[in-house]
């Protein structure tokens, strides 16, 4: 079973990545895990400023901060993995590579801010639910 866990560095991520090894723990098999951050692209009036290479090593450190628990909970239950960074608009990004990678599963961490503020913050998760024809698992 091949498995998407976009992260962003916060405990949600981490969540939902606990929650998988826990439950695939006893598997024979166990499943193939992709970790993935979308990071957000700079602004034109940040990024005209910086040469490639400084945009390129900025969204780089953004996501190596993020998946870095994820990473470590991963290593500790001894399981190899897989690492991609992205940059975009984050429910577009996952749900494009969850397609083109023939994922057979997105598990993402909600931050449960309900659907009142998914309507004013805007919600990755919902956007991912509502546009990914690969099942979305959603852990809060």
């Amino acid at each position: 079973m091949k498995i998407l866990i976009p992260v962003d560095g916060s405990a949600h991520s981490t969540r939902a990545a606990r929650f998988l090894l826990r439950r695939w723990s006893e598997a024979t098999t166990p499943p193939d895990i992709t970790l993935v951050h979308v990071d957000a692209p700079l602004s034109a009036h940040i990024s005209d400023y910086l040469d490639p290479v400084a945009v390129t090593r900025f969204h780089a450190h953004n996501g190596a901060t993020a998946m870095r628990p994820v990473r470590r909970l991963l290593a500790s239950a001894g399981h190899i993995h897989d690492e991609r960074m992205l940059v975009g608009d984050a429910a577009e990004e996952i749900v494009r590579l969850a397609a083109k990678g023939r994922f057979d599963l997105v598990a993402m961490g909600s931050h449960g801010r309900g659907a009142v503020g998914s309507v004013f913050l805007g919600s990755v998760v919902l956007k991912v639910l509502s546009h990914s024809k690969i099942p979305v698992l959603v852990v809060r």
